[in-house]
């Protein structure tokens, strides 16, 4: 997928790549370029849907070897509603078969002690624990601080956004894992030119 459909020039297009993976907002940019905020917030959108095309493609892969599992509640309380909203819940029925659906068999399976993933002692899985009440490593290697720093650098990004549609969370989650995963924001901006083809 690249941008198409899109009449902002592109030396324009340029600088827009330059300024999100920058992290600049959106209408703070738009200021800059002297273009409508609407339309810088568009490209941004397009940007996000690139993103979630390239990382969707390399997510066709099981995860094997060492896996972390931790969940993660995004957003504030909300007047007769608290917490997630994006998922029902977690409950062991509806963790258990995404995991199953993303993970090999005979991983190794790192969790914290939430009680959603005692199915994983008596399953395909290789599943080891961290009780955070008494420690935060157990061994060399058993410990999720690699999914806890991520939804930490997650939620630190997306709050400058004061609020999230919920029908596009799941771009600007993948925005948060592009970030995470390919490095300093000129290594994101090399991808970004290469996917978008600007």
């Amino acid at each position: 997928m690249k941008i198409t459909r899109c009449k902002l020039s592109k030396k324009v297009q340029r600088r827009l790549l330059g300024f999100f993976t920058a992290e600049v907002t959106a209408r703070t940019a738009a200021d800059l370029l002297d273009i409508q905020p609407n339309t810088a917030a568009l490209f941004y959108h397009k940007i996000r849907l690139v993103i979630d095309d390239h990382l969707s493609l390399e997510a066709d892969e099981l995860f094997d070897g060492e896996v972390e599992l931790d969940e993660s509640y995004f957003g504030g309380v909300h007047k007769g509603k608290r917490g997630r909203g994006v998922v029902a819940d977690t409950k062991q029925t509806t963790l258990m078969p995404a995991i199953k659906r993303n993970i090999k068999p005979d991983s190794f399976v790192y969790t914290d002690s939430y009680r959603s993933y005692n199915a994983l002692d008596v399953s395909e899985f290789k599943h080891f624990r961290v009780n955070h009440s008494i420690e935060f490593i157990c061994g060399k290697n058993n410990h999720i601080n690699g999914i806890e720093n991520f939804w930490n650098q997650s939620k630190r990004t997306l709050r400058k956004y004061n609020g999230i549609d919920k029908k596009n969370f799941h771009l600007f989650l993948k925005e948060c894992e592009f970030r995470f995963n390919y490095g300093s924001p000129s290594n994101q901006l090399k991808f970004l030119r290469k996917w978008c083809d600007i």
